[in-house]
């Protein structure tokens, strides 16, 4: 009888263990920078910074970034970095993508209402796709404030 509630433990533990090594910690993203890059009046294409803090002590593969942007509460862009890279562990690194947005309205707003010295608000919603391990998505969203120059 002991021998068969030995098993399920040992299964635990097991599973308890491989969920340890596995675990990552949500990596902290930013905008760091937004550069206008050109604009027609229906569509603009903008060059924006990302940071990205890894609290892990396991480098963090990055296959891909999904997200979408707002921008003074209202939706801005929305894409996917396809460019892989790795975050060291407890480490940080940046990366830039460039974004097209059909936001004309909000982006004149935004540098008619800033003129290009103001902060304005963003919130960043998405998930990091890694390319190794169990683990094969983290989920952010997170709030902050930038500069648009």
């Amino acid at each position: 009888m002991r021998r068969r509630s030995a098993v399920p433990a040992a299964a635990a533990a097991l599973v308890l263990a491989a969920c340890a090594v596995t675990h990552f910690q949500t990596p902290k993203l930013s905008v760091a920078d937004v550069q206008v890059m050109s604009g027609e009046i229906w569509q603009q294409r903008l060059r924006v910074r990302m940071h990205v803090q890894n609290p892990n002590e396991r480098a963090l593969p990055v296959k891909s970034i999904q997200y979408t942007l707002e921008v003074q509460g209202q939706p801005f862009a929305e894409g996917e970095s396809l460019q892989p890279f790795v975050v060291p562990a407890l480490g940080e690194a940046d990366f830039d993508m460039n974004v097209t947005t059909n936001a004309a309205g909000a982006l004149m707003g935004l540098i008619s209402q800033y003129g290009g010295s103001g902060v304005v608000d963003y919130r960043l919603v998405g998930k990091v796709s890694l390319s190794e391990g169990w683990l094969r998505s983290i989920p952010f969203d997170e709030r902050g404030k930038f500069k648009l120059r």
